[in-house]
């Protein structure tokens, strides 16, 4: 297997990723359909025909931009590599937006579809609850995580509903399909008027498409190589058009137009395939069989877009977080599970309260605001892409493109760009709810990352992360209220400040006090030649400030601990740290060692040697003279005492204590 081919190899199938996009796929067909054509009308079957159309091209620029940078979420993912990371968090805020409106939009329709097994549960009160139920339930398999057991089910229920599509066709073709019936109701211009059918067509691209940033979320765990991939794309694509058309053409052919309006739009619109199999063949047993089938499978397919809407929402979240776009506490991890608890219930919350609203004409307005922005993001950047990193290795690259300016432009990401930039005007301009509530929402989304960068002094256009585990509030092996941390100027700072921040603990409850003290310490060795208080260099004083500034940002991270910042001068760098150690009275020094050296270090050099082959003099001396526990943080390495194929690097290897 190729090296691009292996990188791609994680945990997750092709069929749990098809599976994924596929739930979202048909549910956005469950909930959508009614809503398009009140539209649409006699020309549904052509705008879902034109929508299969943009996800071709859609599917195309996801697969190319998740298979170039396999991180855990999707648009936001290739703005941040093609611009910068303010439209990263463009392009993330807005498809989160997408993402909430989309669990009340299926918990709200499958409410419905499951009054065909009691009818109470079709418009009153008991809809909403039954919605707000299912929203719960969501959350809270979120929260737990999605285990093996649950992949099996959802592959199971993807295959069940596919059989159930291609049933309704065919006895749909067989039943009621009449192309007269569909072609003599349409009038252009006013049934269906042009502002209907634009509208119509942002609301099904976006429906189709809104899966594809759930199903790249989980980019980096699929074992599927570069044949897979093309094999996958186009599976996509023939479900769609065949899901798509085939369904729409048999729904208006047995709920037609008549007088400008049909039944799907506004008797059905809640739950538009249970009028339509009500409709193949009125009163008898198959029609009753069907309708019992299509509200439990419904149902059920339902919830499960619900459930990847939620996925790619945490997964989403997740990564806002660790780059600090959103702040992150929002991020935080379970404790147990390691799932973003804390989002899951802030969306199940705002998903809840769209649910209470409980308009759907509301709904798919705001949705298809932020599913055409984020589109138009993506197409973009993957065309930005192809320009600003060309010689990077592509697992999959779409079809027809041209040479321009020194790269090859993909053709259907600027087919794409154009027409979901389109769609994004269009719907600001002809629904008034989805200008005021979008607008609003991205309005509030761009204050909150620009006031959470500023105050936290970081710059709004580069990415800055922060380490996992900041958000997974680990509990510590050990507690400590006060820990001196001197820092290196090194890459294996996060590494050192990470551990402090993990042995600081959550609370001191033994002392009745909350958090710790973390003391970042960075030291000027002055050389004799020099006096103590002689002027420095602004190139070391500028690193010092930069090191002290970056260790306070990732320690903080962790809840309930504070790091303070100093800089010390002194002729010995090991003597200083004793010293100050002593002086402040902390419980644990948390000091990194140097790598192993193949002059000393009698591993590296396939023998055996004493702990002090491993230390710097520096690291030596603290060892030896230190008043407290000393902790060393260090590079890893195996057997033969290398690490990454005989390339020693900077990595956190664990605590070695040592009594004093």
């Amino acid at each position: 297997m190729r090296a691009a081919d292996a990188a791609l190899v994680r945990g997750v199938g092709s069929p749990a990723l098809f599976a994924v996009l596929y739930t979202t796929l048909a549910s956005a067909l469950y909930w959508s359909l009614g809503a398009i054509a009140a539209y649409a009308l006699g020309l549904t079957p052509l705008v879902f025909f034109a929508a299969a159309l943009f996800f071709v091209v859609t599917v195309m620029t996801y697969v190319e931009g998740a298979s170039l940078h396999q991180e855990r979420a999707g648009a936001t993912v290739f703005a941040r590599y093609a611009f910068n990371e303010l439209w990263s968090f463009v392009a993330g805020w807005a498809i989160m937006l997408d993402f909430v409106i989309l669990i009340a939009l299926t918990t709200l329709s499958a409410a419905n579809y499951l009054s065909a097994f009691w009818g109470g549960l079709h418009g009153g009160p008991f809809e909403h609850w039954a919605a707000l139920l299912l929203v719960v339930a969501v959350a809270a398999a979120n929260v737990a995580g999605l285990s093996a057991r649950r992949i099996r089910r959802l592959i199971g229920l993807t295959v069940a509903d596919l059989a159930l599509q291609v049933v309704i066709v065919g006895l749909g073709l067989i039943l009621v399909f009449r192309p007269g019936a569909l072609t003599g109701s349409i009038v252009l211009g006013s049934s269906p008027t042009w502002g209907g059918i634009v509208f119509a067509l942002a609301i099904t691209a976006t429906a189709a498409s809104s899966g594809l940033d759930a199903s790249s979320g989980l980019a980096g765990e699929v074992a599927i190589g570069r044949r897979g991939l093309r094999r996958l794309v186009a599976a996509r694509i023939a479900t769609v058009m065949v899901l798509y058309v085939g369904v729409a053409l048999v729904a208006l052919s047995a709920l037609p137009v008549v007088g400008g309006l049909t039944p799907l739009g506004t008797e059905h619109m809640n739950a538009p395939l249970l009028g339509v199999v009500g409709a193949l063949d009125p009163g008898s047993a198959l029609s009753t069989g069907l309708r019992y089938l299509v509200g439990a499978i419904g149902a059920l397919i339902l919830v499960a877009g619900a459930n990847s809407a939620m996925l790619g929402l945490a997964r989403l979240g997740y990564s806002l977080a660790t780059n600090r776009q959103v702040p992150s506490a929002v991020g935080r991890l379970h404790p147990r599970r390691s799932t973003p608890w804390v989002l899951i219930v802030v969306a199940a919350a705002l998903a809840g309260a769209l649910v209470v609203v409980g308009d759907l004409d509301f709904l798919v307005g705001i949705y298809a605001f932020g599913g055409m922005l984020t589109f138009t993001i993506a197409h973009v950047a993957v065309c930005v892409l192809r320009y600003r990193e060309t010689e990077r290795d592509r697992p999959y690259v779409m079809p027809w493109s041209v040479r321009i300016g020194g790269s090859d432009l993909p053709l259907p990401a600027v087919i794409g760009a154009l027409l979901s930039g389109a769609g994004f005007l269009s719907v600001i301009v002809l629904h008034s709810p989805a200008r005021t509530v979008g607008l609003l929402w991205m309005a509030f989304g761009l204050a909150l990352y620009v006031i959470y960068r500023v105050r936290g002094g970081k710059p709004l256009l580069r990415r800055v992360t922060i380490p996992a585990g900041a958000l997974a509030r680990e509990p510590a092996a050990a507690e400590y209220g006060s820990i001196l941390v001197p820092l290196l100027g090194t890459p294996l700072d996060d590494d050192i400040v990470q551990t402090a921040g993990r042995l600081a603990g959550e609370e001191r409850e033994d002392e009745g006090r909350a958090g710790a003290m973390i003391e970042a310490l960075w030291i000027f060795e002055v050389p004799l030649a020099l006096p103590l208080d002689a002027s420095l260099p602004e190139g070391r004083l500028a690193e010092a400030r930069r090191a002290l500034a970056h260790a306070k940002e990732v320690g903080e991270e962790y809840e309930g601990v504070e790091v303070a910042t100093a800089t010390v001068r002194a002729r010995r760098a090991g003597q200083a740290i004793v010293e100050e150690a002593r002086r402040r009275g902390v419980e644990v020094i948390v000091l990194g060692a140097e790598e192993p050296s193949r002059i000393r270090g009698g591993a590296v050099l396939g023998g055996v040697g004493r702990l002090e082959n491993y230390l710097s003099e520096v690291t030596r001396y603290v060892v030896e003279k230190a008043p407290c526990r000393v902790i060393l943080t260090a590079p890893p390495g195996d057997e033969a005492g290398r690490s990454d194929g005989g390339r020693e690097r900077p990595h956190a290897s664990g605590a070695a204590p040592r009594p004093r």
